[in-house]
Protein backbone atom coordinates (compact mmCIF):
# COMPACT_ATOMS: atom_id res chain seq x y z
CA UNK A 1 0.00 0.00 0.00
CA UNK A 2 1.51 3.70 -1.02
CA UNK A 3 1.36 5.23 2.00
CA UNK A 4 1.12 9.44 2.34
CA UNK A 5 2.83 11.26 5.33
CA UNK A 6 2.92 14.70 6.30
CA UNK A 7 6.02 16.70 5.06
CA UNK A 8 7.46 20.21 5.76
CA UNK A 9 7.20 23.16 3.91
CA UNK A 10 10.65 23.00 2.43
CA UNK A 11 10.52 19.48 1.17
CA UNK A 12 7.32 20.28 -0.86
CA UNK A 13 9.27 23.12 -2.31
CA UNK A 14 11.65 20.53 -3.12
CA UNK A 15 9.73 18.71 -4.92
CA UNK A 16 8.03 21.25 -6.99
CA UNK A 17 11.23 22.22 -7.95
CA UNK A 18 12.10 18.68 -8.95
CA UNK A 19 8.86 18.53 -10.90
CA UNK A 20 9.88 21.90 -12.50
CA UNK A 21 13.34 20.93 -13.29
CA UNK A 22 12.02 17.48 -15.16
CA UNK A 23 9.27 19.15 -16.89
CA UNK A 24 11.46 21.66 -18.46
CA UNK A 25 14.20 19.11 -19.49
CA UNK A 26 11.60 16.81 -20.69
CA UNK A 27 10.13 19.78 -23.28
CA UNK A 28 13.69 20.49 -24.32
CA UNK A 29 14.98 16.87 -25.19
CA UNK A 30 12.05 15.21 -26.81
CA UNK A 31 9.61 16.14 -29.96
CA UNK A 32 6.41 15.52 -28.38
CA UNK A 33 3.27 17.02 -28.69
CA UNK A 34 2.11 16.96 -24.87
CA UNK A 35 1.84 20.55 -23.79
CA UNK A 36 2.49 21.94 -20.76
CA UNK A 37 -0.25 22.38 -19.54
CA UNK A 38 -1.25 18.51 -19.46
CA UNK A 39 1.51 17.77 -18.24
CA UNK A 40 1.29 20.21 -15.37
CA UNK A 41 -2.55 18.80 -14.65
CA UNK A 42 -1.00 15.46 -13.85
CA UNK A 43 2.25 16.91 -12.11
CA UNK A 44 1.14 16.50 -8.66
CA UNK A 45 -0.13 12.52 -8.85
CA UNK A 46 3.26 12.18 -10.54
CA UNK A 47 4.85 13.70 -7.91
CA UNK A 48 2.88 11.60 -5.27
CA UNK A 49 4.02 8.10 -7.16
CA UNK A 50 7.28 9.51 -7.19
CA UNK A 51 8.12 10.82 -3.68
CA UNK A 52 6.09 8.12 -1.67
CA UNK A 53 6.92 10.48 1.58
CA UNK A 54 5.33 13.20 0.16
CA UNK A 55 1.55 14.93 1.25
CA UNK A 56 -0.24 13.42 -1.11
CA UNK A 57 -2.28 15.62 -3.69
CA UNK A 58 -4.82 15.67 -5.95
CA UNK A 59 -5.35 15.69 -9.63
CA UNK A 60 -8.28 17.91 -9.55
CA UNK A 61 -8.83 21.57 -7.94
CA UNK A 62 -10.48 21.22 -4.61
CA UNK A 63 -13.39 24.01 -4.54
CA UNK A 64 -13.67 23.61 -0.89
CA UNK A 65 -16.64 21.76 1.32
CA UNK A 66 -19.65 21.46 0.35
CA UNK A 67 -19.16 21.33 -3.65
CA UNK A 68 -22.12 21.24 -5.42
CA UNK A 69 -23.02 17.92 -7.06
CA UNK A 70 -24.10 18.50 -10.23
CA UNK A 71 -27.68 17.13 -11.63
CA UNK A 72 -26.81 14.27 -14.84
CA UNK A 73 -30.39 12.71 -15.15
CA UNK A 74 -34.04 13.37 -14.49
CA UNK A 75 -34.14 12.07 -11.34
CA UNK A 76 -31.21 12.26 -8.37
CA UNK A 77 -31.08 10.42 -4.87
CA UNK A 78 -28.40 9.96 -2.71
CA UNK A 79 -27.56 7.20 -0.78
CA UNK A 80 -28.42 8.78 2.43
CA UNK A 81 -31.76 8.46 1.45
CA UNK A 82 -31.71 4.79 1.62
CA UNK A 83 -29.87 4.63 5.22
CA UNK A 84 -26.19 5.12 4.07
CA UNK A 85 -24.08 6.33 6.74
CA UNK A 86 -20.45 6.81 5.17
CA UNK A 87 -18.58 6.26 8.61
CA UNK A 88 -16.63 3.75 7.57
CA UNK A 89 -17.74 1.14 9.80
CA UNK A 90 -21.80 0.47 8.70
CA UNK A 91 -22.42 -1.94 6.14
CA UNK A 92 -23.25 0.11 3.03
CA UNK A 93 -24.30 -2.84 1.23
CA UNK A 94 -28.13 -2.68 1.65
CA UNK A 95 -27.83 1.12 1.16
CA UNK A 96 -26.74 0.47 -1.96
CA UNK A 97 -29.12 -2.38 -3.19
CA UNK A 98 -32.01 -0.20 -2.13
CA UNK A 99 -31.06 2.93 -3.99
CA UNK A 100 -30.06 0.77 -7.43
CA UNK A 101 -33.33 -0.67 -6.84
CA UNK A 102 -34.93 2.18 -6.85
CA UNK A 103 -33.01 3.45 -9.42
CA UNK A 104 -33.88 0.44 -12.19
CA UNK A 105 -37.31 1.83 -12.11
CA UNK A 106 -36.70 5.69 -14.01
CA UNK A 107 -35.21 3.44 -17.23
CA UNK A 108 -37.54 4.66 -19.11
CA UNK A 109 -38.03 7.91 -17.85
CA UNK A 110 -34.38 9.19 -18.70
CA UNK A 111 -32.51 7.21 -16.10
CA UNK A 112 -31.52 8.23 -12.29
CA UNK A 113 -28.58 9.28 -10.67
CA UNK A 114 -27.30 8.48 -7.02
CA UNK A 115 -24.58 10.00 -5.54
CA UNK A 116 -22.23 9.34 -2.53
CA UNK A 117 -21.77 12.12 -0.27
CA UNK A 118 -18.41 13.03 1.21
CA UNK A 119 -17.22 9.73 3.66
CA UNK A 120 -16.35 6.11 3.84
CA UNK A 121 -18.92 3.94 2.76
CA UNK A 122 -18.06 0.26 3.24
CA UNK A 123 -19.74 -2.38 1.49
CA UNK A 124 -19.99 -5.46 -0.09
CA UNK A 125 -19.87 -6.01 -3.95
CA UNK A 126 -23.00 -4.68 -5.54
CA UNK A 127 -24.47 -4.60 -9.08
CA UNK A 128 -25.06 -1.41 -11.80
CA UNK A 129 -28.76 -0.95 -13.39
CA UNK A 130 -29.02 0.67 -16.82
CA UNK A 131 -29.46 4.22 -17.47
CA UNK A 132 -27.71 5.37 -14.18
CA UNK A 133 -25.43 7.47 -13.27
CA UNK A 134 -23.14 6.96 -9.78
CA UNK A 135 -21.34 10.12 -8.79
CA UNK A 136 -18.89 10.04 -6.25
CA UNK A 137 -18.50 13.70 -4.31
CA UNK A 138 -15.07 15.17 -3.60
CA UNK A 139 -13.79 13.39 -0.31
CA UNK A 140 -16.17 10.19 -1.19
CA UNK A 141 -14.63 6.79 -0.51
CA UNK A 142 -16.35 3.75 -1.78
CA UNK A 143 -14.59 0.63 0.37
CA UNK A 144 -14.89 -3.28 -0.35
CA UNK A 145 -15.09 -5.18 2.73
CA UNK A 146 -12.14 -7.34 3.20
CA UNK A 147 -13.80 -10.69 3.82
CA UNK A 148 -13.30 -12.79 0.60
CA UNK A 149 -17.06 -14.88 2.17
CA UNK A 150 -18.82 -11.60 1.24
CA UNK A 151 -17.50 -11.03 -2.11
CA UNK A 152 -20.15 -14.37 -4.63
CA UNK A 153 -18.72 -16.19 -6.83
CA UNK A 154 -19.53 -16.38 -10.39
CA UNK A 155 -18.72 -18.97 -13.26
CA UNK A 156 -15.80 -18.54 -15.30
CA UNK A 157 -15.49 -15.72 -18.41
CA UNK A 158 -16.58 -18.02 -21.44
CA UNK A 159 -13.84 -17.37 -23.40
CA UNK A 160 -10.82 -18.32 -20.69
CA UNK A 161 -12.78 -21.61 -19.52
CA UNK A 162 -11.13 -21.22 -16.26
CA UNK A 163 -10.30 -18.75 -13.82
CA UNK A 164 -7.26 -17.06 -14.83
CA UNK A 165 -6.05 -17.86 -11.23
CA UNK A 166 -7.45 -21.31 -10.55
CA UNK A 167 -10.07 -23.53 -12.47
CA UNK A 168 -13.31 -23.44 -11.64
CA UNK A 169 -15.74 -19.91 -10.48
CA UNK A 170 -13.86 -16.83 -9.91
CA UNK A 171 -14.96 -14.24 -7.52
CA UNK A 172 -17.21 -11.42 -8.75
CA UNK A 173 -16.30 -7.21 -8.70
CA UNK A 174 -16.85 -5.11 -5.82
CA UNK A 175 -18.66 -2.83 -8.60
CA UNK A 176 -20.41 -4.90 -11.34
CA UNK A 177 -22.80 -4.88 -14.22
CA UNK A 178 -24.10 -7.31 -17.05
CA UNK A 179 -26.02 -6.40 -19.59
CA UNK A 180 -26.64 -3.12 -19.21
CA UNK A 181 -26.79 -0.03 -21.24
CA UNK A 182 -25.99 4.05 -20.67
CA UNK A 183 -24.09 3.51 -17.03
CA UNK A 184 -21.74 6.46 -16.31
CA UNK A 185 -19.61 6.37 -13.25
CA UNK A 186 -18.15 9.90 -12.23
CA UNK A 187 -17.46 11.99 -9.79
CA UNK A 188 -15.74 15.27 -8.30
CA UNK A 189 -12.71 12.59 -8.20
CA UNK A 190 -14.36 10.89 -5.53
CA UNK A 191 -12.50 6.91 -4.89
CA UNK A 192 -13.12 3.48 -5.04
CA UNK A 193 -11.02 1.72 -3.00
CA UNK A 194 -10.69 -2.03 -3.29
CA UNK A 195 -8.72 -2.29 -0.23
CA UNK A 196 -6.44 -5.24 -1.77
CA UNK A 197 -4.09 -5.47 0.51
CA UNK A 198 -5.86 -8.57 2.42
CA UNK A 199 -6.43 -10.53 -0.98
CA UNK A 200 -2.50 -9.67 -2.46
CA UNK A 201 -1.31 -11.36 1.13
CA UNK A 202 -3.61 -14.27 0.76
CA UNK A 203 -2.49 -14.84 -2.67
CA UNK A 204 0.95 -15.05 -2.53
CA UNK A 205 0.08 -17.61 0.92
CA UNK A 206 -1.63 -19.40 -1.99
CA UNK A 207 -4.53 -19.56 0.41
CA UNK A 208 -7.21 -18.61 -1.99
CA UNK A 209 -8.95 -21.54 -4.07
CA UNK A 210 -10.54 -19.21 -6.51
CA UNK A 211 -9.28 -16.68 -9.25
CA UNK A 212 -9.21 -12.71 -7.38
CA UNK A 213 -12.11 -10.22 -8.35
CA UNK A 214 -11.71 -7.02 -10.19
CA UNK A 215 -12.57 -3.79 -8.96
CA UNK A 216 -14.73 -2.78 -11.43
CA UNK A 217 -15.87 -4.89 -14.02
CA UNK A 218 -18.41 -4.55 -16.77
CA UNK A 219 -20.13 -7.42 -19.34
CA UNK A 220 -22.15 -7.69 -22.07
CA UNK A 221 -22.69 -4.02 -21.84
CA UNK A 222 -22.86 -0.28 -24.14
CA UNK A 223 -22.40 2.96 -23.60
CA UNK A 224 -20.05 2.93 -20.59
CA UNK A 225 -18.24 6.34 -19.34
CA UNK A 226 -15.98 6.28 -16.38
CA UNK A 227 -14.91 9.71 -15.60
CA UNK A 228 -12.95 11.87 -12.84
CA UNK A 229 -12.69 9.43 -10.50
CA UNK A 230 -10.06 7.61 -8.76
CA UNK A 231 -9.74 3.37 -8.62
CA UNK A 232 -7.11 2.18 -6.50
CA UNK A 233 -5.72 -0.65 -4.67
CA UNK A 234 -7.91 -3.77 -6.92
CA UNK A 235 -8.00 -7.45 -5.48
CA UNK A 236 -7.07 -8.15 -9.10
CA UNK A 237 -7.70 -6.29 -12.62
CA UNK A 238 -8.63 -2.79 -11.77
CA UNK A 239 -11.29 -1.75 -14.42
CA UNK A 240 -12.33 -4.88 -17.02
CA UNK A 241 -15.30 -4.16 -19.44
CA UNK A 242 -15.71 -7.69 -20.85
CA UNK A 243 -17.37 -7.98 -24.63
CA UNK A 244 -18.90 -4.55 -24.32
CA UNK A 245 -19.04 -2.13 -26.75
CA UNK A 246 -18.89 2.08 -26.93
CA UNK A 247 -17.07 2.54 -23.27
CA UNK A 248 -15.18 5.83 -22.50
CA UNK A 249 -12.74 6.21 -19.85
CA UNK A 250 -11.49 9.64 -19.18
CA UNK A 251 -9.65 11.70 -16.57
CA UNK A 252 -9.66 8.51 -14.38
CA UNK A 253 -6.66 8.12 -12.16
CA UNK A 254 -5.56 4.26 -11.50
CA UNK A 255 -3.26 3.31 -8.16
CA UNK A 256 -1.85 0.65 -6.61
CA UNK A 257 1.07 0.17 -4.96
CA UNK A 258 4.15 -0.33 -7.77
CA UNK A 259 5.51 -3.64 -6.13
CA UNK A 260 3.68 -6.49 -4.65
CA UNK A 261 0.52 -6.08 -5.81
CA UNK A 262 0.03 -8.75 -8.25
CA UNK A 263 -2.16 -8.80 -11.00
CA UNK A 264 -3.53 -5.03 -10.52
CA UNK A 265 -3.55 -4.40 -14.09
CA UNK A 266 -5.03 -0.93 -14.44
CA UNK A 267 -7.58 -1.02 -17.64
CA UNK A 268 -7.99 -4.31 -19.38
CA UNK A 269 -10.41 -4.12 -22.55
CA UNK A 270 -11.20 -7.99 -23.34
CA UNK A 271 -13.13 -8.44 -26.49
CA UNK A 272 -14.17 -4.26 -26.30
CA UNK A 273 -15.11 -2.96 -29.18
CA UNK A 274 -14.86 1.02 -30.19
CA UNK A 275 -13.23 2.52 -26.90
CA UNK A 276 -11.94 5.73 -25.84
CA UNK A 277 -8.94 5.59 -22.82
CA UNK A 278 -7.47 9.12 -22.28
CA UNK A 279 -6.62 11.44 -19.85
CA UNK A 280 -5.78 8.86 -17.26
CA UNK A 281 -3.05 8.32 -14.78
CA UNK A 282 -2.14 4.82 -14.47
CA UNK A 283 0.57 3.64 -11.82
CA UNK A 284 -0.25 -0.39 -10.35
CA UNK A 285 1.63 -3.43 -9.64
CA UNK A 286 1.29 -5.36 -13.43
CA UNK A 287 0.26 -3.43 -16.78
CA UNK A 288 -1.22 -0.42 -16.74
CA UNK A 289 -3.16 -1.37 -19.62
CA UNK A 290 -3.98 -4.46 -21.22
CA UNK A 291 -6.00 -5.05 -24.26
CA UNK A 292 -7.20 -8.74 -24.59
CA UNK A 293 -9.49 -11.00 -26.31
CA UNK A 294 -9.52 -14.34 -24.58
CA UNK A 295 -6.94 -17.71 -23.62
CA UNK A 296 -6.51 -20.24 -26.12
CA UNK A 297 -9.25 -22.72 -27.38
CA UNK A 298 -11.70 -21.08 -25.40
CA UNK A 299 -11.13 -17.40 -26.94
CA UNK A 300 -10.84 -18.99 -30.49
CA UNK A 301 -14.46 -20.50 -29.82
CA UNK A 302 -15.83 -17.74 -28.32
CA UNK A 303 -14.05 -15.51 -30.86
CA UNK A 304 -15.03 -11.75 -30.06
CA UNK A 305 -12.36 -9.22 -31.28
CA UNK A 306 -10.92 -6.69 -29.29
CA UNK A 307 -11.03 -3.43 -32.02
CA UNK A 308 -11.13 0.07 -32.43
CA UNK A 309 -9.55 1.17 -29.49
CA UNK A 310 -8.29 4.54 -28.99
CA UNK A 311 -5.51 5.04 -26.56
CA UNK A 312 -4.12 8.59 -25.67
CA UNK A 313 -2.52 11.43 -23.67
CA UNK A 314 -1.68 9.41 -21.06
CA UNK A 315 0.99 9.17 -18.75
CA UNK A 316 1.14 5.69 -16.97
CA UNK A 317 4.04 3.14 -14.63
CA UNK A 318 4.29 -0.06 -14.42
CA UNK A 319 8.00 -1.04 -12.23
CA UNK A 320 6.85 -5.35 -12.93
CA UNK A 321 5.27 -5.39 -16.31
CA UNK A 322 4.32 -2.74 -19.10
CA UNK A 323 2.65 0.28 -19.70
CA UNK A 324 0.77 -0.71 -22.47
CA UNK A 325 0.39 -4.44 -23.54
CA UNK A 326 -1.93 -6.23 -26.24
CA UNK A 327 -2.16 -9.25 -24.93
CA UNK A 328 -1.45 -12.25 -24.05
CA UNK A 329 -4.91 -13.89 -23.83
CA UNK A 330 -5.57 -12.42 -27.11
CA UNK A 331 -7.23 -15.75 -28.93
CA UNK A 332 -10.72 -13.54 -30.28
CA UNK A 333 -8.17 -11.22 -32.23
CA UNK A 334 -7.15 -7.62 -31.39
CA UNK A 335 -7.39 -5.06 -34.38
CA UNK A 336 -7.41 -1.11 -35.28
CA UNK A 337 -5.40 0.08 -31.61
CA UNK A 338 -4.12 3.36 -31.74
CA UNK A 339 -1.98 4.15 -28.57
CA UNK A 340 -0.79 8.13 -29.20
CA UNK A 341 0.52 10.76 -26.99
CA UNK A 342 1.53 8.89 -23.94
CA UNK A 343 4.28 9.46 -21.69
CA UNK A 344 5.67 6.26 -20.17
CA UNK A 345 8.30 6.51 -17.07
CA UNK A 346 9.86 4.02 -14.58
CA UNK A 347 8.44 1.21 -16.54
CA UNK A 348 10.07 -2.21 -16.59
CA UNK A 349 8.66 -2.14 -20.32
CA UNK A 350 7.13 0.37 -22.44
CA UNK A 351 4.94 -0.98 -25.00
CA UNK A 352 4.53 -4.90 -25.35
CA UNK A 353 2.76 -7.00 -27.71
CA UNK A 354 2.80 -10.72 -26.02
CA UNK A 355 0.84 -14.07 -27.50
CA UNK A 356 2.61 -18.00 -27.96
CA UNK A 357 2.03 -20.82 -29.84
CA UNK A 358 -2.17 -22.08 -28.82
CA UNK A 359 -3.24 -18.26 -28.61
CA UNK A 360 -4.18 -18.51 -32.66
CA UNK A 361 -5.92 -14.98 -33.40
CA UNK A 362 -4.11 -12.01 -34.84
CA UNK A 363 -2.64 -8.92 -33.79
CA UNK A 364 -3.14 -6.74 -36.49
CA UNK A 365 -3.16 -2.85 -37.78
CA UNK A 366 -1.76 -1.37 -34.74
CA UNK A 367 -0.19 2.35 -34.50
CA UNK A 368 1.80 3.52 -32.28
CA UNK A 369 2.16 7.55 -32.26
CA UNK A 370 4.24 10.62 -30.47
CA UNK A 371 5.29 7.86 -27.18
CA UNK A 372 7.63 8.95 -25.02
CA UNK A 373 9.67 6.25 -22.48
CA UNK A 374 11.32 7.92 -20.00
CA UNK A 375 13.31 5.23 -17.27
CA UNK A 376 12.46 2.13 -18.82
CA UNK A 377 14.15 -1.10 -19.01
CA UNK A 378 13.03 -2.02 -22.26
CA UNK A 379 10.90 0.20 -24.89
CA UNK A 380 9.52 -2.09 -27.34
CA UNK A 381 8.43 -5.51 -27.32
CA UNK A 382 6.89 -8.19 -28.99
CA UNK A 383 7.29 -11.83 -27.74
CA UNK A 384 5.91 -14.97 -29.14
CA UNK A 385 6.43 -17.64 -26.25
CA UNK A 386 4.45 -16.26 -23.59
CA UNK A 387 4.05 -19.60 -22.28
CA UNK A 388 0.94 -19.24 -19.83
CA UNK A 389 -2.57 -21.60 -20.61
CA UNK A 390 -5.37 -22.65 -19.25
CA UNK A 391 -5.34 -26.48 -20.13
CA UNK A 392 -2.90 -28.72 -21.65
CA UNK A 393 -5.72 -28.97 -24.52
CA UNK A 394 -4.51 -25.69 -26.44
CA UNK A 395 -4.08 -26.69 -30.28
CA UNK A 396 -0.14 -26.44 -30.84
CA UNK A 397 -1.51 -25.68 -34.31
CA UNK A 398 -2.98 -22.52 -33.34
CA UNK A 399 -0.76 -19.79 -34.26
CA UNK A 400 -0.90 -16.16 -33.87
CA UNK A 401 -0.86 -13.24 -36.98
CA UNK A 402 1.21 -10.79 -35.46
CA UNK A 403 1.43 -7.98 -38.64
CA UNK A 404 1.09 -4.72 -39.60
CA UNK A 405 2.60 -2.51 -36.67
CA UNK A 406 3.97 0.93 -37.02
CA UNK A 407 5.69 3.16 -34.48
CA UNK A 408 6.31 6.61 -34.98
CA UNK A 409 7.63 9.39 -33.53
CA UNK A 410 8.88 7.55 -30.45
CA UNK A 411 11.40 8.94 -28.30
CA UNK A 412 13.06 8.30 -25.02
CA UNK A 413 15.93 8.73 -22.38
CA UNK A 414 17.60 6.69 -19.81
CA UNK A 415 16.13 3.09 -21.89
CA UNK A 416 18.45 -0.18 -21.52
CA UNK A 417 17.08 -1.64 -24.63
CA UNK A 418 15.15 0.66 -27.09
CA UNK A 419 13.58 -2.41 -28.92
CA UNK A 420 13.26 -6.39 -28.81
CA UNK A 421 11.20 -8.09 -31.21
CA UNK A 422 11.05 -12.06 -30.78
CA UNK A 423 9.52 -13.70 -33.69
CA UNK A 424 10.32 -17.48 -34.14
CA UNK A 425 9.88 -19.61 -37.50
CA UNK A 426 6.47 -20.53 -36.23
CA UNK A 427 5.17 -16.89 -35.54
CA UNK A 428 7.13 -14.60 -37.62
CA UNK A 429 6.38 -10.78 -37.06
CA UNK A 430 5.27 -8.93 -40.39
CA UNK A 431 5.25 -5.79 -41.78
CA UNK A 432 6.89 -3.61 -38.70
CA UNK A 433 7.04 -0.21 -39.56
CA UNK A 434 9.73 2.64 -37.57
CA UNK A 435 9.72 6.03 -38.27
CA UNK A 436 11.18 9.65 -36.64
CA UNK A 437 12.22 7.43 -33.53
CA UNK A 438 15.16 8.78 -31.18
CA UNK A 439 15.51 6.78 -27.74
CA UNK A 440 18.38 7.62 -24.83
CA UNK A 441 20.22 4.52 -24.34
CA UNK A 442 21.90 3.23 -20.81
CA UNK A 443 23.55 0.00 -22.12
CA UNK A 444 26.19 0.82 -25.45
CA UNK A 445 28.25 -2.23 -25.16
CA UNK A 446 25.77 -4.86 -26.79
CA UNK A 447 23.54 -4.55 -29.69
CA UNK A 448 20.39 -3.20 -28.16
CA UNK A 449 17.80 -2.66 -31.54
CA UNK A 450 16.87 -6.77 -31.62
CA UNK A 451 15.13 -8.40 -33.47
CA UNK A 452 14.14 -12.58 -34.55
CA UNK A 453 12.40 -13.54 -37.50
CA UNK A 454 10.33 -9.94 -38.70
CA UNK A 455 10.07 -8.09 -41.63
CA UNK A 456 9.74 -4.81 -42.42
CA UNK A 457 11.38 -1.61 -42.62
CA UNK A 458 12.92 1.84 -41.28
CA UNK A 459 11.89 5.16 -43.06
CA UNK A 460 14.90 7.59 -42.74
CA UNK A 461 17.71 7.97 -40.15
CA UNK A 462 16.59 6.38 -36.56
CA UNK A 463 18.31 5.86 -33.24
CA UNK A 464 19.40 3.64 -32.18
CA UNK A 465 20.58 1.51 -35.88
CA UNK A 466 18.06 -0.78 -36.47
CA UNK A 467 18.60 -4.56 -36.77
CA UNK A 468 19.50 -6.41 -39.63
CA UNK A 469 16.67 -8.02 -40.76
CA UNK A 470 14.65 -4.77 -41.43
CA UNK A 471 14.65 -3.00 -44.97
CA UNK A 472 15.49 0.87 -45.00
CA UNK A 473 13.77 3.51 -47.13
CA UNK A 474 15.19 7.63 -47.60
CA UNK A 475 12.48 9.66 -46.24
CA UNK A 476 10.39 9.69 -48.85
CA UNK A 477 10.21 5.91 -48.66
CA UNK A 478 12.23 4.94 -51.54
CA UNK A 479 13.89 1.94 -50.83
CA UNK A 480 17.57 2.06 -50.45
CA UNK A 481 18.39 -1.78 -49.32
CA UNK A 482 16.56 -4.67 -49.03
CA UNK A 483 17.36 -7.22 -46.36
CA UNK A 484 17.82 -10.68 -46.89
CA UNK A 485 18.43 -11.43 -42.70
CA UNK A 486 14.31 -11.60 -41.64
CA UNK A 487 15.18 -14.79 -39.84
CA UNK A 488 18.61 -13.84 -38.06
CA UNK A 489 18.10 -14.40 -34.71
CA UNK A 490 19.86 -11.49 -32.06
CA UNK A 491 17.81 -11.85 -28.86
CA UNK A 492 19.68 -11.20 -25.71
CA UNK A 493 17.61 -11.41 -22.77
CA UNK A 494 20.59 -11.07 -20.19
CA UNK A 495 21.08 -7.15 -20.84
Amino acid sequence: MVETLPVGRSQLQQQRLELKRWVMSFLSSHKTLLTVLWIAAFGSVFLWQRNIGGAGFSIFAKAGPGRPIPKMRPFAFNLTDFGGVGDGVADETAAFERAILAISKFGKRGGAQLNVPPGKWLTAPFNLTSHMTLFLAEDAEILGVQDEKRWPLMPPLPSYGHGREHKGARFGSLIHGQNLRDVVITGHNGTINGQGQSWWKKYRQKLLNNTRGPLVQIMWSSDIVISNITLRDSPFWTFHPYDCKNITVRNVTILAPIFEAPNTDGIDPDSCEDMVIEGCYISVGDDAIAIKSGWDQYGIAYGRTSRNILIRNLIVRSMVSAGVSIGSEMSGGVSNVTVENALIWSSRRAVRIKTAVGRGGYVRDITYRNLTFDGARVGIVIKTDYNEHPDDDFDRKALPIIRDISFTEIYGQGVRVPVRIHGSEEIPIRNVTFRDMSIGVTYKKKHIFQCAFVEGRVIGTIFPAPCENLDRYDEEERLVLHSEAQNVTDIDYDI
